[in-house]
């Protein structure tokens, strides 16, 4: 399954893979890519993920925000 949610405050290379390196210390998530130019992130994952956990994870670290997410197919 994938999941996209949008990033705000992302505006470099650095930013992404700070990013994509919390996403995989997530139980769940499978890959993540993040577009740091857009804020538009795809993870893909499988079972249960703490959504949660990721948003506080991810919001902690820097002036990240966390403003959508959808499932897509």
């Amino acid at each position: 399954m994938k999941t996209v949610m949008r990033v705000e405050g992302t505006h470099c290379q650095s930013c992404k893979m700070l990013i994509e390196e919390i996403c995989s210390e997530i139980s769940g998530i499978k890959s993540c890519e993040l577009d740091y130019k857009t804020g538009k992130m795809i993870i893909e994952h499988e079972g249960t993920v703490n959504w949660d956990k990721l948003k506080k994870e991810i919001e902690k670290v820097g002036t990240y925000k966390i403003k959508s997410w959808g499932e897509k197919k």
